[in-house]
């Protein structure tokens, strides 16, 4: 064996028995009854970020200092944690349990946000289940309004506006799916039913445009025998939109539909060219705005 085969050895074989004499002193210490010793480990992995080991510790210490002037420290320390660790699901059912048996620790109002923020880390977006962002909606809205004063708040609205938002935005495009589909009637009652289930949407302006869109694709592909009444619905579609939205980049477009359920209703005054010029009209500005969305993006 070479003078450096056996140095390299020899580096090996050392590291391996620091590791392992590491590993083991942890294993003695998470296994043993020293309080005091458990206890100031735990701080100090967690001081050193090594979340892991400290929240195997402190849940450890849970049983040891039960009933105690540590008790508290100890459990919100493990859910602090598991939380800092990314666990949050397990960190949200510490805190959960932290809230429910220290009522009055000094550290329950940290412990209550920290589950909230738990709950908002758990939620999915929007393409998927709502579940989680119905249960942290609740949640954090409990919260405002048992702790107004809190310095968390505004971070809390936040949240509640962002999670609001995905609802919103899961409701509109579910019922926008109906419409890409081309099943129109389907399309017309999911924005109906979203427009009386929730005033407020965010997507509002959006939702009445694919309204009055999808009550003139229907209509226009109706038998002819149907058409006049479900023009008709797309007339006060028409107009519930720009009641709402007079300046809305959508009006030329649903103006120009306008004009032509006019027509098919027999009610339009223009002439066949001047009703071309005005779809002309929409087409260019249609075209300018789409070059301009993709330049923005550039």
């Amino acid at each position: 064996m070479t003078t450096r085969t056996f140095k390299t050895t020899l580096f090996i074989v050392i590291a391996s028995l620091l590791i392992q004499s590491c590993k083991t002193q942890y294993e003695i210490l998470l296994t043993g009854n020293d309080v005091d010793a458990k206890y100031e480990a735990a701080f100090d992995y967690f001081n050193h970020g090594k979340y892991s080991k400290a929240s195997q510790l402190f849940e450890n210490l849970t049983v040891l200092t039960s009933n105690t002037d540590r008790d508290d420290t100890v459990h919100f320390y493990w859910g602090l944690s598991n939380y800092r660790f990314r666990d949050y699901y397990t960190a949200e059912t510490n805190f959960s349990k932290f809230l429910m048996t220290f009522p009055y620790s000094p550290f329950y109002e940290e412990a209550a946000f920290l589950r909230i923020d738990c709950l908002y880390r758990s939620t999915y977006r929007w393409e998927l289940d709502q579940a989680p962002t119905y249960s942290a909606i609740e949640i954090i809205s409990q919260y405002i309004q048992e702790n107004p004063k809190s310095t968390h708040v505004p971070i809390c609205r936040k949240m509640l506006a962002e999670l609001n938002e995905r609802l919103d935005k899961k409701a509109f495009e579910n019922a926008r799916l109906y419409y890409k589909m081309e099943d129109y009637k389907a399309a017309w009652v999911s924005f109906k039913n979203i427009l009386k289930d929730d005033y407020d949407n965010v997507y509002r302006e959006d939702i009445l445009y694919y309204l009055a869109k999808s009550s003139y694709k229907y209509a226009l592909n109706s038998m002819e025998s149907k058409q006049r009444e479900r023009y008709l619905t797309f007339v006060d579609d028409y107009y519930n939109f720009i009641g709402e939205a007079p300046e809305s980049p959508y009006r030329k477009e649903l103006d120009v539909l306008f004009r032509r359920a006019q027509k098919a209703l027999g009610q339009y005054s223009g002439t066949d060219d001047e009703l071309k010029e005005k779809e002309k009209d929409f087409e260019r500005e249609r075209k300018k705005l789409m070059k301009q969305s993709l330049e923005a993006q550039e």
